[in-house]
């Protein structure tokens, strides 16, 4: 389970343009904690504080200072290249309440096939789970130390924690031990898929 992690906000009463810039250019970030049937809040938060949450895989977070709440990081908008969040929502939740969220898949080990000259592929990146808030897992590690070569690994073979439930098909490929495409001369290789981000890493401008 990913650690807990505290947010200090506080309420926010200036919503334009020039607002949001002066606040970035000051190291904090505007965000809107949402949900349980309450009113909206407009909340302003450390961006560095928030960064080290989005980069420790903390999505279920205690909100604390101009209000205290537990929330869910719903939805993270970036910068044009990924690198400075703009904005962040917030879903009010109860650290019980179960929740659909998305994940990092992550291959852990080696596999035996390579031996045999096999190449092994990663098939999803991230996966959709129902879980308690505050049981929300950082990532989901497949274990490849058994896979042979022209073995495959599928969703229903995943180890997930305890109150965790996958929400695709069990019979969706994870990770497979193939031969190698071969390429001919003056080929290129097809490319492969990007990693998509866990928190969506919306490409946006100002509010």
């Amino acid at each position: 389970m990913a650690e807990i992690h505290t947010l200090k906000v506080e309420l926010r009463d200036k919503y334009s343009k020039r607002a949001n810039r002066r606040l970035r250019s000051g190291g904090r970030v505007p965000a809107v904690l949402y949900g349980h049937k309450k009113a909206v809040k407009s909340l302003i938060l450390s961006a560095d504080e928030l960064n080290a949450a989005v980069r420790h895989g903390n999505r279920f977070v205690a909100l604390s200072g101009g209000l205290s709440e537990n929330a869910f990081i719903k939805d993270v908008q970036w910068n044009t290249w990924g690198t400075e969040i703009l904005h962040v929502d917030f879903a009010r939740v109860d650290a019980d309440e179960r929740i659909q969220v998305t994940v990092a898949v992550e291959m852990r080990g080696e596999a035996p096939g390579t031996k045999e000259g096999g190449v092994v592929k990663l098939a999803i990146h991230t996966i959709e789970l129902e879980c308690e808030a505050a049981a929300i897992p950082e990532k989901i590690e497949v274990s490849i130390n058994s896979l042979e070569f022209g073995k495959t690994i599928h969703v229903s073979d995943l180890e997930l924690p305890k109150g965790v439930q996958a929400l695709i098909d069990a019979s969706t490929l994870v990770v497979s031990c193939v031969a190698p495409v071969e390429v001919a001369d003056g080929e290129e290789a097809p490319a492969g898929e990007g990693e998509p981000e866990v928190i969506g890493r919306k490409k946006a401008e100002d509010e």
